[in-house]
C-alpha cells in the first residue's frame, strides 16, 4: 500500500530500438545484408530483387538451351530458343525489329546472329520477298513447327509437372508477372534518365 502513488522506476520502451532489435532478429538470423549498393531496408529489398532475377533468368536460359537440346541436340542458347517461340507465336511472320519490340530488346546484331543459327539450322525460313516497310520476315519451317510443338510436349510434361506440384504457384506467378512488368517500367525509365546524364569517355 505504501508503494502505491510512487512512480515506477521501470523505463518506457524504445519504439526505435524495439524496430531496430526486430529488424535485427528478422535480417536472416543477424546477417548483415548491407553491402555497396544497399545501405537500408530498401535497398536491400530491391537488391536482393535484382540478384534474385540474375539468378532465375540464367537458370531459365539453361533450361530452355537444355529443353531444346533433349529434342534436337542443337547447340542453341535461352535467347535463341526464346526468338524461335516469339516468331512461331500466332503463327504470324515477324521481322527483326518486331522481334525485338516483343523482347524489350535493343541489341538487333545480336537477334541477328540469332536468327542466322535458327535458319541454318532450318528452324526458320524467310516469308516471301523483302519489301522497305517491313524488311525481311521470318516464319518457321516445317521442321521448326515439329520441333517447337515437340518442346511445347516436353515443357508441358517436365516443367509444367513441376510447377502445378506447387499449391498457390498460379497466383503467385500471376502477381509475379505484374510486378516485373511494373520492375521494367521502372528499369527503363530510370535507364533513359541515366542515358542523358552519360560522362564522355576521357
Amino acid at each position: 500500500m505504501a508503494n502505491r502513488g510512487k512512480s515506477s522506476s521501470r523505463k518506457p520502451p524504445n519504439p526505435v530500438a524495439e524496430l531496430e532489435k526486430s529488424e535485427k532478429s528478422e535480417n536472416y538470423q543477424g546477417l548483415d545484408r548491407r553491402w555497396h549498393l544497399a545501405q537500408n531496408e530498401h535497398e536491400v529489398a530491391v537488391a536482393e530483387f535484382e540478384y534474385a532475377l540474375i539468378r532465375a533468368w540464367e537458370a531459365f536460359a539453361r533450361w530452355q538451351s537444355e529443353c531444346l537440346a533433349a529434342i534436337t541436340g542443337l547447340e542453341m542458347n535461352g535467347n535463341d530458343n526464346a526468338i524461335l517461340h516469339i516468331i512461331r507465336l500466332k503463327d504470324r511472320p515477324k521481322g527483326i525489329k518486331e522481334v525485338a519490340r516483343l523482347m524489350n530488346r535493343d541489341d538487333l546484331p545480336n537477334i541477328q546472329y540469332s536468327l542466322r543459327k535458327l535458319s541454318q539450322a532450318k528452324l526458320i525460313e524467310r516469308a516471301g520477298p523483302s519489301n522497305k516497310r517491313k524488311g525481311t520476315t521470318y516464319q518457321v519451317s516445317e521442321k521448326g513447327r515439329v520441333i517447337t510443338d515437340q518442346y511445347a510436349l516436353l515443357r508441358s510434361k517436365l516443367l509444367i509437372g513441376f510447377t502445378k506440384s506447387v499449391g498457390t504457384l498460379e497466383q503467385d506467378l500471376e502477381q509475379a508477372s505484374l510486378n516485373l512488368d511494373l520492375m521494367a517500367g521502372i528499369y527503363e525509365q530510370s535507364s533513359r534518365i541515366a542515358a542523358t546524364h552519360r560522362q564522355p569517355l576521357d
